[in-house]
């Protein structure tokens, strides 16, 4: 066991660059902006590196943790009362100072990621926090910037349609712009690792936590497009997270709150689940994330796949031949708590083969047990080595050890510039997908239907995104010439609410209606209803799963849209106008809502003009 004690800090092996980052931290920015850089270390320094380092901070590697605040020294007050709380320290610089994290995650609501700026400034803060330190290491921030529903930083950054859109829109080359745009922002706002794709292959429409988040159900044209953003998003220096292994498309239990079982045979796994994530590994993705549920034909024992070292070093590292990064899903989710405590989690994660342990819910619990499980020799230093040396070999591939800040200038040069919103509007309108047009109602002509009434549901604003949906749908339609008003009416209207729509409807020359997901008994499906009984033309707009349609067969013309993010909501506003063509096709089928076992629109289906 190496010895904690010991005075070994590697102070004679690289003197001149811990010295150069000391002296040159206030200056980050001026030197991010000039170019300086220091030598990337190679695998035969990263080993030394390794060696040299205290038992303490090789488990500290190995922790992604949250910290609330936007700043890394000086959070707002209720940041710093958050984080003594839950984490037992005021500010993410003594995050880093007690435990050594080799990781931080950032989260919209920790405060983390008020704008482009204040988010640079922040990453700048933690990595001088860190390489001030005694052995000090670059930390590698991280994120979920999935786009769609799922996305941490808002505007201004430039914000896409999420993968089911993309996957409707079926463009590698669209995917793989999509990530080197979203990159490229990112690694100016100094966020290295996102995780993101999504290769989940989602066949079950129940599925409440991936849906949409998926490129669809079709494993093929799902792999391509994994590999395409892959490329994009690795191709602009930020490392891609392909998730969740060994896959998590095919649930009806949110593993956020329950523990999901997958009952997919060995052989419907490799036709179903792995394409993506072999595609993935070809494309050279650095780091994949677990999921937390259960898979018995791959594992008997009933552990969570994040657990399991048949599934992550049987299947992912062997079979798969997988030597990147392995992260967790959140530690604090209930799909890896059901079983084991929150001190045996992170011990079995590593014994099954896991790298990155990802925001347990209590930090120095977690620590400490594996701390602990090396000194009882539960797990080995030499276990750890190989985890450690598989981070700092991604830290050094995203040149976090040549160049670890970043600095204002690249924020304004890159983050949300003109050119990035406008190919994201192109992306967006490919994405659109047409699925009724009865007597082709659509597009709408501003002759004829010159006031437009906007009803439905607005769930919260995702992504830092303006919202509500129909305010953005009416503004944007308002902007294409139509003279367009918003009534908001919930994702359960009441009957006041039905009626107070219903009776703004008779004044209208046409309605657009946005849906979220709608069931047999919603309210949402009455409100269409009765907007059709007035003989003024409805338009339906599914504005997350594609799967309302089935239950709205009256409605004369419907639209998915996949997501109420702004730049999905104005593309659908311009196909309802006649703008552009809706072009997308459906990359999951829409089953009967009387019959889920027959199929009502396949993969593939999609209408134009």
């Amino acid at each position: 066991m190496h010895d904690t004690g010991t005075g070994s800090t590697g102070n004679t092996a690289q003197p001149s660059r811990r010295t150069v980052l000391a002296a040159t931290a206030g200056a980050a920015g001026a030197l991010a902006a000039a170019g300086t850089s220091y030598a990337a270390p190679d695998d035969k320094q990263l080993r030394a590196r390794v060696s040299r380092m205290t038992l303490e901070e090789k488990v500290g590697q190995l922790f992604v943790m949250r910290v609330y605040g936007h700043s890394a020294t000086a959070p707002d007050q209720a940041d710093i009362d958050a984080n003594l709380r839950e984490i037992g320290v005021r500010t993410a610089a003594e995050l880093v100072a007690k435990y050594r994290v080799g990781g931080i995650i950032y989260f919209a609501w920790a405060h983390n990621t008020r704008e482009p700026h204040q988010i640079a400034d922040l990453s700048d803060g933690i990595q001088r926090a860190s390489l001030e330190l005694p052995r000090g290491l670059p930390v590698l921030v991280s994120t979920d910037q999935e786009h769609g529903i799922v996305a941490r930083v808002g505007r201004p950054a430039t914000l896409f349609p999420g993968a089911m859109a993309v996957g409707a829109g079926g463009s590698r080359s669209d995917a793989r712009a999509l990530g080197r745009i979203a990159g490229r922002e990112l690694r100016a706002m100094g966020i290295r690792q996102d995780y993101s794709p999504v290769a989940d292959v989602n066949v079950n429409p129940a599925n409440p936590v991936i849906g949409v988040r998926s490129f669809g159900a079709d494993p093929r044209a799902v792999a391509a497009l994994v590999a395409a953003e892959v490329a994009g998003y690795q191709g602009s220096g930020v490392a891609a997270t392909a998730k969740h292994f060994p896959g998590h498309g095919d649930t009806n239990v949110d593993s956020h709150t329950g523990f999901p079982t997958i009952t997919h045979s060995r052989e419907l796994w490799e036709k179903l689940d792995a394409p993506p994530f072999r595609a993935a590994i070809a494309a050279g993705i650095d780091s994949i994330m677990t999921a937390h549920l259960m898979v018995p034909a791959l594992d008997g024992s009933g552990d969570p796949a994040t657990l399991s070292r048949p599934i992550l070093t049987g299947i992912l590292r062997d079979k798969l031949s997988y030597d990147g990064v392995v992260v967790t899903d959140s530690l604090g989710m209930e799909g890896v708590r059901t079983k084991y405590g929150d001190d045996r989690v992170p011990v079995l994660a590593l014994k099954a083969g896991v790298d990155q342990l990802l925001n347990p819910p209590d930090l120095d619990l977690a620590w400490h047990a594996v701390l602990a499980a090396v000194r009882n020799g539960e797990l080995t230093e030499a276990r750890l080595d190989e985890s450690v040396l598989r981070i700092l070999r991604l830290k050094a591939k995203l040149g976090l050890f040549r160049a670890p800040y970043v600095g204002q200038d690249g924020v304004g040069r890159t983050v949300g510039t003109r050119a990035h919103l406008a190919a994201a509007d192109r992306i967006a309108e490919r994405t659109t997908t047409l699925l009724v047009n009865e007597g082709r109602l659509l597009p709408l002509s501003r002759r004829r239907h010159p006031k437009v009434l906007v009803v439905g549901a607005d769930p919260a604003s995702p992504s830092g995104t303006t919202g509500p949906p129909t305010g953005v749908l009416a503004a944007a339609l308002t902007g294409l010439g139509f003279t367009a008003t918003a009534l908001p009416t919930g994702t359960a209207p009441s009957a006041a609410a039905v009626a107070r729509a219903v009776a703004a409807a008779r004044e209208a020359d046409a309605v657009v209606a946005a849906t979220y997901n709608v069931t047999a008994g919603s309210g949402q499906k009455t409100l269409v209803e009765q907007l059709v009984s007035t003989g003024r033309p409805v338009v339906a707009v599914a504005i997350r799963n594609p799967y309302d349609v089935a239950h709205l067969p009256s409605v004369p013309a419907c639209l998915a849209a996949y997501s109420w993010t702004d730049v999905e909501l104005r593309a659908a506003a311009r196909v309802i106008a006649g703008q552009v063509e809706p072009r997308g096709k459906l990359p999951v089928a829409v089953p009967r809502a009387d019959d889920p076992e027959q199929v009502l629109y396949p993969i593939g289906y999609g209408l134009s003009y």
